[in-house]
């Protein structure tokens, strides 16, 4: 578009993250033709690689939606399982509990369950969406990054490797892409702090890690002191399970908020 390659080059433009580059004049879009009057040339401006970015608001939104959506789950799973500490208490003391009580108990657990493996699966498969373009875009303008964007979605289902690549491809989108817009235009400030990245991680592996022996434990629980354990476990897991789904929502935001920079 003649329109945009002047516009670059041209000292009173603008950017805003939702429309892009518009005229710092007429806070419009260019509408000229071939040759606008008001053009001046910015002789700081530098050729940077082609712009070959692809759309990732939307599947920005879809994953955030989603991954809100598993945050809710989580906060019903966590009272459910209190609902059924309780129960699991009461028999401890000796207390009477209906069949019909624990059968609803139960079914309870069991559709929350249902829900939340289905959610949890959807959420997965949308956030890696989001993370594999949100990379591909950054080698278009980066060049030599450490990996290939296949590698944004691929090193979640390898093993072993899916206990670090995930995280090291993040933050490498955090430095880079701030290191790429600050060097285009130093005046901006950029809210990229990397230690959320760190955090984000470590609540991913412990959730992980708690959710494998909670499952585990889970199989073969049958005593009233087993499933207690359990039940206390899934809580536990349940509260790291909401600080991972609100930090990982602020992750999204923060970088989300800057992609469209790389367009500058």
């Amino acid at each position: 578009m003649i329109q945009l390659e002047l516009c670059k080059k041209c000292k009173k433009r603008k950017f805003e993250l939702q429309r892009g580059i518009i005229c710092g004049l007429t806070s419009e879009k260019p509408s000229f033709e071939n040759h606008c009057p008001d053009f001046e040339n910015d002789e700081t401006h530098i050729e940077f690689k082609r712009s070959d970015l692809n759309p990732n608001n939307q599947r920005a939104k879809i994953a955030l939606s989603m991954i809100g959506i598993v945050l809710g789950l989580e906060i019903i799973s966590l009272v459910s399982s209190g609902f059924q500490y309780d129960l699991l208490q009461t028999v401890s003391n000796g207390g009477d509990v209906s069949y019909e009580a624990a059968e609803a108990n139960d079914l309870r657990e069991q559709i929350i369950g249902i829900i939340f493996i289905i959610a949890y699966i959807i959420s997965g498969i949308t956030f890696i969406m989001w993370f594999r373009r949100a990379y591909y875009n950054l080698h278009q303008k980066v060049n030599n990054l450490s990996y290939t964007d296949g590698w944004a979605a691929g090193s979640w289902f390898v093993p072993i490797v899916n206990l670090f690549r995930p995280y090291q491809i993040m933050k490498e989108l955090y430095v880079e892409s701030k290191r790429y817009i600050i060097g285009n235009d130093d005046s901006l400030q950029l809210d990229l702090n990397t230690n959320f990245v760190g955090i984000w991680w470590a609540l991913w592996i412990l959730a992980g890690v708690l959710g494998q022996i909670v499952y585990r434990l889970s199989l073969n629980a049958v005593t009233l002191s087993e499933l207690t354990t359990v039940t206390i476990l899934s809580m536990i897991s349940g509260v790291i399970g909401i600080a991972l789904g609100i930090v990982t929502l602020k992750v999204i935001r923060d970088y989300s908020k800057v992609e469209g920079l790389l367009e500058c």
